[in-house]
């Protein structure tokens, strides 16, 4: 059967579908049949890509060329000298040619090159990505040139099919797509950790020019509160930003700039059943990246492709279990499917880091008092102990924003604790060997207790006008979260840094590009 990928018909085929359509007329060849006289197809075929490595003998040189379409290089057949000048490894190239039955291992097929063109020389003495295994340090450094990589562009493309397959979920779902705004005169989070935005207007005769905006305006740390107002009409909204925090930490698992994926839902007023919709978007996903057919198999062969950069690259951290790592890298993603989600409240969840701390005191940290946050350690420890992901719910009011609903009086499970301080109906989702991936609760959606909490922790009601509108005019019971993507992303692929699975990294004091 013939592939049905079609082509822009102004573009030259990608390495990807050559290898597909290829692969889909090739013949099956017995042991009797003379290789030679295999042929893939007659007619003459253009590759452009960049060179990976260059092998040459006397009279033939063997040329790995990538475009970025797939992980799989293709294999350039090159006879006479002449034909291998200027292909050094960086450099860029058109090679026309006919792709052949291989007669070596560890490829089908390759392009026997009767014309090659450079395009684009490159210097291979100073050229700082032509070894196969660098240092994710100096990747970090070369930001614009680590792309080239094989693991870095297995990077972007599962980067490119995770955000396709929450797409999908998220459609079936009757979830609509919104753009949020990147400026915003509102803090969503009230933690004062904002960009504020300044404008350098050019030199004018003006002594006081009238400052752009008549407020201040920041950059977005979350799409949250603007994603509330179309979902009063939509019923079911959700977006892919970019958000900003001016936060100092230089973890593994924070930037500066990153992306979020946010999802609002009308109509829902138990804690239980929001966590069941991202329980079922989380495992709906992850069964595409283990069983899908076409983009999950894109998206396991680049997953082996970042295993490999784990293997060989020293400073690269990994979020995959050591004893699992190297066997088989879907291994922790296996894990999200096998069983439900662990649901453990906040004040359960301190009493069980209690109980190991008492158990292993020289090795787990004492736990948090109750209305303190929990660390990254014990959320890992958390996630660890349950083996697998967890719903840690109810925290302390005080711990979070002022817009989640309060818990209700009526629910047993924290009666007990009324003296220790009120419970909100929020959760974080935490992952082994990651801590929190997700974040999310029930809105507040009554005007008054709105209002109160907005006075209560001191911010400016004028600046919330608008979003205490949305409770004044048609309010509905919602529900929301959002998940750090390039934490997910992170989590997926293994790596265990941020900076490593982002096109371009910023964090305080970092931002070269």
């Amino acid at each position: 059967m013939r592939s049905t990928q079609r082509r822009l018909s102004s573009l030259p085929p990608t390495i990807r579908s050559l290898l597909s359509s290829r692969r889909s007329t090739l013949p099956s060849v017995s042991s009797t049949t003379h290789l030679e006289t295999v042929s893939c197809a007659n007619e003459p075929v253009e590759v452009n890509g960049w060179i990976k490595s260059v092998r040459a003998h006397k009279n033939v040189a063997f040329v790995e060329v990538s475009d970025g379409s797939t992980g799989e290089n293709i294999q350039a057949v090159l006879k006479g000298k002449s034909k291998a000048e200027g292909l050094s490894i960086g450099a860029s190239a058109k090679l026309k040619g006919r792709l052949e039955q291989s007669r070596g291992r560890g490829q089908d097929v390759e392009l026997v090159v009767e014309d090659a063109q450079v395009l684009g020389t490159c210097d291979a003495e100073a050229y700082p990505i032509q070894k196969k295994s660098l240092p994710a340090s100096v990747l970090r450094d070369n930001a614009h040139l680590r792309f080239r990589t094989s693991q870095t562009a297995a990077v972007m493309r599962i980067r490119d099919a995770l955000a396709r397959d929450w797409h999908d979920w998220f459609e079936s779902h009757d979830f609509v797509h919104v753009h949020t705004p990147i400026l915003t005169g509102s803090d969503c989070e009230g933690a004062g950790e904002v960009f504020t935005i300044v404008d350098h207007p050019p030199p004018s005769s003006s002594s006081s020019p009238q400052p752009f905006f008549p407020h201040p305006v920041h950059l977005t740390v979350s799409a949250q509160l603007h994603l509330e107002a179309p979902t009063h009409a939509l019923s079911r909204t959700y977006t892919l930003s970019p958000s900003f925090r001016a936060e100092p930490s230089l973890t593994s698992r924070h930037l500066s700039e990153f992306h979020m994926l946010e999802a609002e839902v009308a109509w829902e007023n138990d804690l239980d059943g929001l966590l069941s919709v991202v329980e079922e978007g989380v495992k709906s996903t992850v069964g595409n990246i283990l069983n899908g057919e076409k983009r999950g198999k894109r998206l396991r062969d680049d997953l082996s492709i970042v295993a490999k950069s784990l293997r060989d690259v020293d400073d690269l951290g990994s979020v995959i279990d050591p004893a699992q790592e190297f066997a088989d890298p879907l291994y922790h993603l296996q894990l999200v499917m096998d069983k439900p989600f662990t649901r453990i409240t906040y004040t359960s969840a301190l009493e069980l880091l209690s109980s190991l701390h008492a158990d292993s005191p020289s090795t787990i940290s004492p736990p948090p008092l109750w209305g303190q946050g929990i660390s990254t350690d014990h959320e890992k420890l958390l996630a660890a102990h349950f083996n697998g992901p967890v719903f840690v719910t109810r925290y302390p009011k005080e711990l979070k924003p002022f817009y989640m609903l309060p818990t209700p009086s009526t629910i047993e499970n924290e009666k007990t604790h009324a003296s220790q301080g009120s419970t909100v109906e929020c959760f974080d989702l935490l992952f082994p060997h990651w801590g929190e991936m997700a974040g999310g609760s029930l809105r507040e959606h009554r005007l008054t207790e709105l209002t109160h909490a907005i006075e209560e922790m001191g911010m400016k009601k004028e600046e919330y006008n608008w979003y205490l509108d949305l409770r004044k005019y048609g309010s509905a019971p919602h529900g929301g979260w959002g998940m750090g993507w390039d934490r997910w992303v992170g989590w997926v692929t293994g790596l265990g840094n941020v900076r490593d699975v982002v096109p371009y990294a910023r964090w305080k004091g970092h931002c070269k590009y």
